[in-house]
């Protein structure tokens, strides 16, 4: 099968840890190898953002990628990039015209704006993957949001008229339908993790204090890192590793960074606190098995690649109950579920897993046996490639969509 996937801002050839590389760029990249890997035929389109970039790549792991050509060949942010989305999906056409896919898969609102009028004139199947919701974004961030305006209309519009949409968790299922999206053509499909690379295992980083809690995430506020630092406040003889965001060496200019070094400082745990910066992704298992709890806070989360990296190296997670997380981590079997912004019971948390060797072993061990039962990237795929047999050119059916919506999309 030829599979055309696009990414429009998150390159799975991208170092992660950035403000706008993280999650996607993973899944991207492990399941367009895990499909490659089956015999399949993947090319990934995404951004062409710095001009030393070639036109196209051949990954190690067999799938090739594209740099497209749309806006200038720069870092742009994510939510800048809305008005590139016509240039790119001219760019689509005329490859897809030239190297017809069998089925396109767009990941993220924007990629699903460009595929969509692309699929659409060519009559192609478009799985929809969106990774965040904006409707979810702006009821977490309000005012803070910075999507652009016309994100909620477009979105709504590409969750209604994809062929298939492929949730990443079953909130986001609900989430969907109330945006419009047809119960029975969408389906859950999750992220995965390298089992591979996250082992129980291996090397573990060297640590400073009797426990270590490790946290792990882009540098944006809503990865609730500062709840982490008020929770250690009230958790005895512990380090916090925070890893994500820039370099070592950038942090010191890194707003979110400064942010949370003045909140340590503050709690008077700064000497507890440890900003890592970004780790290669080779490294990360030995920063995860160094752990005794893995900690994930987020005020809000589309699924969590985090959780199931630390369940697959045997370390309990505590994770605030929402999004994703409610289906990855399984209260008190794989690690424990607490309620958003409430540093209070996280601490009490914290403190008994700490307290317990037995319990956190325990809780390690059965997160391992759901990451390797339920998450590998081959399974995954096996689920994706489900999916596009259900849409492929032998089942599409093109959708009926006014010409009013198809051309106003990226005016």
């Amino acid at each position: 099968m030829k599979i055309a996937m696009v990414s429009e801002h998150a390159s799975p050839l991208a170092a992660l840890g950035g403000v706008d590389a993280g999650g996607q760029n993973v899944h991207v990249a492990a399941l367009s190898a895990a499909l490659s890997r089956r015999g399949h035929e993947v090319v990934v389109y995404t951004r062409r953002d710095d001009r030393a970039l070639p036109e196209r790549v051949t990954t190690p792991d067999g799938y090739t990628v594209v740099h497209v050509p749309a806006g200038p060949s720069e870092h742009i942010p994510k939510d800048e990039l809305l008005q590139y989305m016509g240039e790119f999906a001219r760019f689509l056409d005329g490859d897809w015209t030239a190297h017809r896919p069998d089925v396109v898969h767009a990941h993220f609102w924007m990629s699903g704006v460009a595929s969509q009028l692309a699929a659409r004139h060519l009559n192609l199947p478009a799985v929809q993957t969106f990774h965040a919701l904006g409707v979810v974004k702006r009821r977490h961030q309000g005012a803070d949001d910075t999507s652009p305006p016309e994100r909620l209309k477009l979105e709504s519009m590409v969750a209604r008229c994809a062929t298939w949409v492929a949730a990443t968790c079953t909130d986001e299922v609900f989430e969907l339908m109330r945006l419009g999206r047809s119960r029975s053509r969408t389906s859950v499909v999750p992220c995965g993790v390298d089992l591979d690379l996250f082992t129980p295992d291996g090397p573990k980083s060297r640590r400073g204090a009797a426990h270590r809690i490790v946290s792990v995430g882009r540098f944006v506020p809503r990865k609730g890192f500062d709840l982490a630092i008020r929770a250690l406040a009230s958790i005895p003889d512990t380090e916090l590793v925070i890893v994500g965001g820039p370099d070592r060496a950038a942090l010191r200019r890194d707003p979110e960074a400064r942010r949370l070094k003045a909140l340590a400082r503050e709690l008077g745990v700064d000497d507890r606190v440890k900003l890592c910066g970004s780790v290669a992704r080779a490294n990360m298992p030995a920063v995860l098995r160094s752990a005794d709890v893995v900690a994930c806070t987020p005020w809000y989360e589309p699924f969590g690649i985090v959780p199931l990296e630390a369940m697959a190296c045997g370390v309990p997670v505590v994770a605030s109950a929402v999004g994703g997380m409610l289906d990855t981590v399984v209260h008190d079997v794989t690690g424990r579920l607490v309620p958003p912004k409430r540093p209070d019971l996280l601490a009490d948390t914290l403190n008994s897993l700490l307290r317990d060797d037995f319990l956190r072993r325990s809780l390690g061990a059965a997160g391992r046996d759901r990451a390797r039962s339920r998450y590998s990237w081959d399974r995954i795929a096996a689920d994706t490639l489900r999916v596009y047999d259900r849409v492929g050119p032998a089942a599409y059916v093109p959708p009926v969509v006014s010409a009013d919506a198809s051309e106003s999309a990226v005016q």
